[in-house]
């Protein structure tokens, strides 16, 4: 019996040989200007066995930066940094996305000389990772209603590069406690006007965002990331299930090329989840493809596919470790586990590059 894992699947416009997505994996080997560069060209062409990569988040403005040494995609020269990028992806038979992200109030002003944005004027606990080290979050101030159709305008402005650098599409960040996820969750969003209060108006902002990127692009070459199942970096709501059960109909009715869920389970090993996995659930409303993420073997991966849980799996730290995951599940070789976590965000190939295929 074939292994569902290694089915072809069309997300959207985009056709995967395989249904073993690499996840957005943040890996800060970019510099303060944002660009891309060869280290990062080996890395991702070495995991093009993927049915698709989804890249690192990349920042779609200065103000929409929290992290050092990520990349960016608001002008030019860090378009052409990308071109090398997902020229090499495609030589290696792979495919590619953009992953946009805007952190809003999880960012520091050491990184970017300007007060972060929110939904609302709060404080994001813990501490933000800077040039100058750890320091704590500072107090984002509300976006106004007037500067939204701005904002909209930075992400049309980063899919326009983002397709100009070759990308096969983009997928929109609207998970993890950043910008998007903090517009959909009461916790985070104390708005009075037609972004706040109800529901669907917490859903307005992620609704306008993605019909601008389908206005670039068209529907089948984007994707959304949302996480329904968790409360991170301090972004709760008090009534998830039917806030996302929402945010799924309204991706559904803009049809777009498949819906990417971040789904740990209570027992999650980084990060855990509020219950069970939300993916099956979601599936009875977002009718296109939903692929599923968090703590899956390949085992575990193949019976959620096998029961219809999902679509496709999209795994993360395990490519880390282990550049061909497609190959290892297809021959049932062992995966390299671990990995120094402390690697995960520095500056050389080592804990980057430097891992081998599987060898007997």
């Amino acid at each position: 019996m074939t292994n569902p894992l290694l089915t072809p699947i069309a997300l959207g416009d985009i056709a995967a040989p395989n249904r073993i997505l690499m996840a957005p994996l943040t890996r800060a080997r970019s510099n303060r200007e944002g660009l891309a560069n060869p280290l990062m060209a080996q890395y991702y062409a070495q995991r093009a066995g993927a049915g698709l990569i989804i890249s690192e988040a990349t920042a779609i403005s200065a103000e929409g930066r929290g992290w050092p040494n990520a990349p960016g995609i608001w002008n030019r020269e860090q378009a052409e940094s990308w071109k090398q990028v997902t020229q090499a992806v495609h030589d290696a038979g792979g495919r590619i996305v953009l992953q946009l992200w805007h952190m809003g109030r999880v960012s520091h002003p050491e990184l970017h000389g300007i007060q972060p944005v929110s939904a609302s004027a709060t404080t994001a606990p813990g501490e933000a990772h800077t040039y100058q080290g750890k320091q704590p979050y500072v107090e984002a101030r509300a976006l106004e209603t007037h500067e939204i159709p701005r904002l909209i305008a930075d992400y049309e402005n980063a899919v326009r590069l983002a397709k100009e650098a070759g990308f096969d599409g983009v997928q929109l960040h609207g998970a993890n406690g950043y910008l998007i996820d903090q517009f959909l969750r009461d916790g985070t969003n104390h708005r009075t006007d037609a972004y706040g209060g109800s529901i669907e108006n917490r859903t307005h902002l992620l609704k306008e965002v993605t019909e601008a990127l389908i206005r670039v692009w068209g529907a089948g070459r984007v994707s959304v990331r949302l996480s329904p199942n968790d409360g991170i970096q301090g972004v709760e709501d008090s009534d998830t299930y039917a806030l996302f059960d929402h945010a799924a109909k309204v991706l559904d009715d803009l049809n777009i090329g498949f819906l990417e869920i971040r789904d740990p389970l209570p027992s999650g090993t980084f990060g855990s989840g509020l219950g069970p996995r939300r993916s099956a659930h979601l599936k009875t409303i977002f009718k296109g493809p939903v692929v599923d993420n968090a703590d899956y073997t390949a085992e575990s991966g193949a019976a959620a596919l096998e029961k219809g849980e999902a679509d496709a799996i999209s795994y993360g730290r395990p490519f880390i470790t282990n550049p061909d995951l497609v190959d290892r599940i297809a021959h049932g070789h062992p995966w390299t586990e671990g990995g120094d976590p402390s690697a995960w965000y520095g500056n050389s190939a080592e804990g980057y590059t430097s891992f081998p295929p599987y060898s007997a």
